[in-house]
């Protein structure tokens, strides 16, 4: 099952000086469990420093982040590393997977970092799961972008995460597989009730989300309940990115 995350009143900052950019400006925003949240904005807007943050990656200096009531901001760099391998997921645009591993290796991976059993059946049913099911004996170099992504899906759903963190999880692939791999996290939603926030650029991306939250400037500056390709477009070229060209992603 899914688990919530919230941030309140979060602020985040980079660099000294003249080279101090503010990153995010008192976010407050709530993630509810078992459900599916893009999270878009200008380049700049902050939207990778937020999903940085709501998964532990990086410490804010002002503010709250809870996931399912425990706070993140006050756990210890070991304690935080254990939430995370216990209770997220993370796939990336980059797949991250290990290329002298298999595919069926590669998704064991956590399970032997956490120090948990490996149930082989289980191993077959998340490579079916991604519809790798002939594909567990061949390593990365061996698969095409879209088999990489299904593995790095099946890799962050392995320990059953209560939360599932992408970051532009279809931007090195195909529109067709692109689709594909959107249409497995939407269903990680709908048929495990896990919770997936995702960052993404593309209005396409954004549509199989259940909820889309716009971020400028570092600031939430409103959303989108069951977002269209059109409603997002729209609301994209109405975003203004003023300062945020400076500011990290």
């Amino acid at each position: 099952m899914g688990g919530t995350v919230g941030l309140t009143g979060v602020h985040k900052t980079y660099g000294r000086g003249d080279n101090r950019v503010q990153a995010l400006d008192g976010v407050d925003v709530d993630f509810a469990a078992g459900t599916f949240t893009a999270i878009m904005g200008p380049s700049g807007s902050g939207k990778l420093t937020l999903l940085q943050c709501a998964a532990g990656l990086d410490r804010v200096d002002v503010g709250k982040i809870l996931l399912d009531g425990t706070p993140l901001h006050t756990l210890s760099e070991r304690a935080l590393t254990e939430l995370r391998r216990e209770h997220m997921g993370f796939v990336f645009q980059s797949f991250n997977l290990m290329p002298a591993l298999t595919a069926r290796q590669n998704i064991e991976l956590p399970l032997r970092l956490a120090g948990r059993p490996i149930d082989p059946a289980a191993i077959d049913k998340g490579l079916a799961g991604v519809g790798l099911a002939e594909r567990g004996e061949h390593r990365p170099a061996e698969l095409s972008g879209g088999q990489q992504q299904r593995v790095a899906i099946a890799r962050a759903l392995v320990t059953r995460p209560k939360v599932i963190f992408a970051d532009e999880p279809t931007g090195a692939l195909d529109s067709r597989t692109a689709r594909e791999v959107l249409a497995l996290l939407r269903g990680v939603v709908e048929q495990h009730g896990q919770t997936v926030i995702m960052v993404t650029h593309d209005p396409v991306a954004a549509s199989y989300s259940q909820r889309l939250v716009f971020l400028a400037d570092g600031r939430v500056t409103g959303e989108l309940s069951d977002p269209t390709v059109e409603t997002v477009a729209l609301r994209m070229a109405a975003l203004e990115p003023g300062e945020s060209e400076a500011k990290p992603c």
